[in-house]
């Protein structure tokens, strides 16, 4: 890592925060508000560490815009059946304002936000939450950055918990333990990568 400390800590928020004409959005389950600092903080700091040594630029996050992609914890389903009228009210909501301010990166958090954000571009087949694993939420990163558009809003899948050791859930498939530093790495490199390439595309710059 280089010399920068971590940009400043990120309020949990409550339903969004940040300005929606950023291209980066933030999005996250309501149950898991912590995941703002706890994963994305970290992965961050591997973002910006990348884009300095390349660029000798820093990213901007004053406006991130990061959204709970519902509005209620009562209402996250968790099961491929179980998708009420609210969640569906709140996909044609997001699916409104994807079209009015076209981000251009929409990074996730688990398995919720993820599936949530698939229905709101009508991606067939649909998916309950619990099929999203981490070793195909890795896959669908893995896929997500090979068919970067910057013309286009990207979905990027993260996972939301990332633990050394046995007891890890979401990341058991993924890593071994003592390795969430290494999945930090890697998520962290290859955004920045697809950022440098598309850095006069991204109005993302600290001026």
């Amino acid at each position: 890592m280089s010399g920068f400390a971590r940009d400043k800590y990120i309020p949990l928020v409550d339903r969004d925060l940040g300005d929606r004409h950023y291209p980066m959005w933030l999005l996250i389950n309501p149950k898991y508000p912590a995941v703002v600092n706890d994963i994305w903080g970290h992965v961050l700091d591997e973002i910006q560490d990348k884009v300095y040594r390349e660029l000798h630029a820093r990213i901007d996050t004053t406006n991130l815009y990061i959204r709970s992609v519902v509005s209620d914890c009562g209402i996250v389903p968790n099961t491929l059946n179980w998708w009420g009228n609210e969640v569906a009210t709140e996909i044609k909501l997001f699916r409104e304002i994807i079209l009015e301010h076209q981000p251009k990166m929409l990074i996730s958090f688990g398995a919720f936000p993820y599936e949530f954000v698939r229905r709101v571009f009508e991606i067939k087949p649909e998916k309950g939450p619990k099929y999203w694993g981490a070793s195909i939420l890795k896959d669908e990163f893995e896929r997500s950055l090979k068919n970067f558009d910057v013309i286009q809003t990207n979905m990027i899948p993260l996972l939301r918990r990332v633990i050394s050791g046995d007891k890890s859930i979401d990341a058991y498939d993924y890593f071994s333990s003592n390795d969430s530093h290494r999945y930090y790495q890697d998520v962290g490199t290859k955004i920045a990568e697809k950022i440098i390439q598309n850095k006069d595309s991204l109005d993302i710059w600290m001026k």
